[in-house]
């Protein structure tokens, strides 16, 4: 089993041997349960997957209200800052996503209503999806997380045509990723990466269900596959050196396949919900 696919995963976090930048952690709280921690040298970013919660951070309290699952609603989240004492409660339970990374102390415990959450349309054919840009690089400021979430109805692909973000270096990427799954009725999903440099080999392709996590060290990435029957979510958490930018290039081999949707139209279960921004 490759080390990058790790299923049923509830903790990513960088220890300097081939993973630095990014983690993760999912909480899944019991009706009426807490859990605490210290940020520690850590911005976090607290998404709810399933259910409500309430965040006590730096002297805010905060509510989250959440959603009943991922594929029905987008959420509202919160960023917290380096060098903080967090604890989440949830009067009734839920599963709740906390993105983090390293960063430098400065900006402040704040709030994002879902109704402000930027969603959009991306692609077009069977390459259409949905993607909820929960703290992406223009809307949401944060030192070195970018947070974000894809929906990809049954039989349609995501994060195609393959591609990496870099800073146009041939064998490794300035951001890590990590893409954690959830798949509805039960189902299966795909994930596939991969790199070409000899000296840094990576080839996956994982068949992914709900809880699985697939980590992105470098090379090129995709598709994600929605198989026919089953919408597939990921929620895609990157973090690098320098920069705070979501560049990307596709692969040379598969790039053509940019320039067809032009003459597709989209497909109309997208968005699941929400708006198109």
């Amino acid at each position: 089993m490759s080390d990058w696919f790790r299923p049923q995963c509830t903790s990513v976090d960088p220890d300097g041997a081939g993973w630095q930048h990014a983690g993760l952690r999912i909480v899944t709280l019991a009706p009426g349960s807490t859990t605490s921690w210290r940020t520690e040298g850590n911005e976090a970013v607290v998404v709810p997957l399933a259910g409500a919660a309430s965040v006590s951070c730096a002297g805010a309290e905060l509510t989250l209200h959440g959603r009943a699952d991922v594929f029905t609603a987008a959420t509202d989240l919160c960023y917290l800052p380096p060098g903080e004492h967090v604890t989440l409660a949830s009067p009734a339970g839920g599963r709740f996503a906390v993105a983090y990374a390293a960063a430098e102390p400065g900006l402040p415990v704040r709030y994002r209503p879902a109704a402000d959450v930027p969603i959009e349309v991306r692609g077009a054919g069977l390459a259409t999806r949905q993607v909820n840009n929960l703290a992406d690089a223009v809307s949401f400021e944060c030192r070195a997380l970018i947070v974000v979430e894809v929906l990809t109805p049954g039989g349609n692909w995501s994060s195609y045509p393959p591609h990496k973000h870099d800073e146009h270096r041939a064998d490794e990427t300035a951001l890590e990723e990590i893409y954690y799954f959830e798949v509805a009725r039960g189902g299966p999903g795909y994930q596939r990466v991969y790199a070409s440099a000899p000296d840094r080999p990576i080839d996956v392709l994982a068949e992914v269900r709900t809880g699985d996590v697939v980590l992105v060290p470098h090379g090129w990435h995709g598709p994600s596959m929605a198989a026919p029957g089953y919408d597939l979510y990921y929620l895609n958490v990157m973090a690098g050196p320098g920069e705070r930018a979501w560049r990307f290039r596709d692969d040379p081999a598969h790039a053509w396949i940019r320039d067809t949707w032009a003459d597709q139209p989209t497909d109309p279960r997208v968005p699941l919900y929400g708006r198109s921004a």
